[in-house]
């Protein structure tokens, strides 16, 4: 899902479009508008002269908000909002394509679409999380018992079901899905870096260090994730499987593309970066096993050799040396790294039992 080059498109094409279209046109069709929106030259002027350009999408926004935040959960419209929100967000990324598709990158209508979307889904997160317990604990405790309880943690039905049943087709499935954030791996956490340096940042930036390979391409780990995709077939273009992906996977990724972007809300990534380097090592055997079961080749599986071991080490340092030392920093507002750690595994167990679904429902696709 590279950028494109919209040949001939001009803001009446553009308006054309909208105003002769029916109220009851999909969210797919919405999403295209949008994604032609974005790639206007002078969007915000074009916006300001004429306002109908942007009709049906608003109309289709409202509409997506209420159907997935209200009383009854709406899928497609959980889907319609994240894929949008994933097109602002990854504006923040260098992909190396045409650099007038960056044209709209500081857009306000863009970032006012953009916090819309945010404001309503992030109250909806919140809502699922009981924020006043995590305010009274000791967080320094509860932090080591998060931890080692997420080092081995029993085996879901989800991981089972991968180590002992997932066919090829479905082991392809899940790399194309995971390849959305595996391809470039670790961006997120290199937008936290700037600023003044102290243990913690020399630790963030430790281990930003080793999921770059240390700057040589060859190590860098999502090098490895290319080459497990290559070796089976698959595309290793940036975005070439987007549209497979769950609202579930994306909501996670756009939910770190906020935390990373806001920097009050750097406890709350920490925490959540700590969880997802503890549980790391735990998910990614699970894959192994599947590799391992269905006899697939090392290149298939290195990525997921690789990360069991350096992982288990980064889980340790977040602990120790990004974690706990914040406690210490901020004893106030600690109680944020508890958020980010509990959300941070409450939107991962969410995307993985997503995942499984769709695996599950490809196999049976195939018969």
């Amino acid at each position: 899902m590279q950028a494109t080059t919209l040949i001939n498109l001009t803001p009446d094409v553009l308006e054309r479009s909208v105003v002769n279209s029916s109220s009851f046109l999909s969210y797919e069709q919405a999403e295209q508008q949008f994604t032609r929106l974005i790639e206007l030259d002078h969007l915000d002027q074009e916006i300001r002269s004429r306002p109908t350009v942007v009709q049906f999408f608003e109309s289709t926004l409202t509409d997506a908000l209420d159907a997935a935040y209200g009383d009854n959960r709406d899928d497609k419209a959980h889907l319609f909002l994240q894929r949008i929100l994933y097109r602002i967000n990854r504006l923040k990324f260098f992909w190396y394509d045409d650099l007038r598709n960056y044209t709209n990158e500081r857009s306000p209508y863009l970032q006012q679409v953009r916090d819309q979307i945010e404001t309503a889904w992030q109250q909806w997160e919140l809502a699922q999380i009981d924020l006043t317990k995590l305010q009274g604990v000791d967080v320094k405790q509860a932090l080591i018992d998060r931890v080692a309880a997420d080092l081995n943690p029993s085996l879901s039905e989800g991981s089972r079901f991968m180590r002992e049943r997932m066919t090829v087709a479905g082991y392809k499935h899940l790399l194309s899905i995971a390849s959305l954030d595996g391809l470039v791996e670790a961006s997120r956490l290199s937008r936290i870096l700037g600023g003044a340096s102290n243990e913690v940042h020399c630790m963030l930036t430790r281990v930003l260090i080793e999921e770059y390979g240390g700057g040589r391409s060859h190590r860098k780990h999502s090098t490895f994730f290319a080459q497990m995709m290559a070796d089976l077939g698959l595309s290793t273009e940036p975005e070439a499987y987007f549209d497979l992906v769950p609202w579930e996977v994306l909501a996670s990724i756009n939910h770190n593309f906020l935390l990373t972007e806001c920097k009050r809300h750097f406890l709350r990534y920490c925490g959540g970066l700590t969880y997802f380097e503890v549980a790391g090592p735990g998910m990614y055997r699970d894959y192994l096993n599947a590799a391992q079961r269905l006899g697939l080749s090392t290149a298939a599986m290195g990525y997921w050799e690789l990360h069991i071991k350096e992982d288990e080490r980064h889980g340790q340092w977040m602990l120790d040396d990004v974690a706990l030392p914040l406690v210490e920093r901020y004893p106030e507002d600690a109680w944020e790294l508890l958020l980010g750690y509990d959300q941070e595994k409450w939107l991962g167990d969410r995307a993985g039992l997503a995942v499984v679904r769709s695996i599950q429902n490809v196999e049976r696709s195939m018969g």
